[in-house]
C-alpha cells in the first residue's frame, strides 16, 4: 500500500508542476520623431455666442498648413505649442496617454487675453500623426470659441542647423 501512496504523490507532483508560461514580450514602444514636420489643420466646427450662418460656412472647412521643427521630450511628448498651432501658445500638458501609437492629450494655453483648452486624440506612427483636436477658448471666465478641427502631420525630416 506504500507504494501506491507514494506513487499517487508523485503523480499529483507532477501535475502541479507545470512550466508557467513565459512572459509576454513587450513590443518595442512607438516614438514621435523630432524634426522637420508639415502640420495641416482643417476647421471641422467653429462656434462663437454670436456666430452666423454665414460665418460658420465661412470658417469651416478652412485649411492651414505649417512648416515646423518640432521637439519631442524624453516622455515621448511632442511640443505642446506646435501641436496648439495658432490656438494657443506657452502651452503645457495637463496630461497625456501617448504610447501604442494612441495619443490623447489635454494642453492648457494661453490665448488673446485669455486662456484655451484643447483636447486632442488620434493615432500616430514615429513619422506621422492623425489627431481630432478640441478647442474652448475663455475669456474672463466664459468661453468665448470653441473649434474642433483634423490635424494630420507627417515628419519631412531633421530640422535645419541653426
Amino acid at each position: 500500500m506504500r507504494g501506491y501512496w507514494t506513487f499517487a504523490a508523485l503523480a499529483l507532483a507532477g501535475c502541479s508542476a507545470e512550466q508557467a508560461p513565459p512572459p509576454e514580450q513587450e513590443d518595442a514602444p512607438i516614438v514621435l520623431k523630432a524634426g522637420q514636420w508639415t502640420l495641416s489643420r482643417t476647421i471641422t466646427g467653429y462656434n462663437t455666442p454670436d456666430i452666423t450662418a454665414e460665418d460658420y460656412a465661412r470658417m469651416v472647412g478652412t485649411k492651414a498648413e505649417a512648416k515646423l521643427c518640432i521637439a519631442v521630450g524624453k516622455d515621448g511628448r511632442p511640443d505642446a505649442d506646435a501641436l496648439a498651432g495658432p490656438e494657443g501658445k506657452d502651452c503645457t500638458y495637463k496630461d497625456a496617454s501617448i504610447r501604442k501609437g494612441r495619443f490623447i492629450a489635454t494642453l492648457a494655453c494661453k490665448a488673446d487675453g485669455g486662456t484655451s483648452e484643447l483636447v486632442l486624440e488620434g493615432n500616430y506612427t514615429p513619422e506621422s500623426l492623425t489627431l481630432g483636436s478640441s478647442m474652448t477658448k475663455t475669456v474672463g471666465g466664459k468661453a468665448v470659441l470653441r473649434t474642433t478641427h483634423d490635424l494630420s502631420g507627417k515628419r519631412t525630416g531633421d530640422c535645419a542647423a541653426g
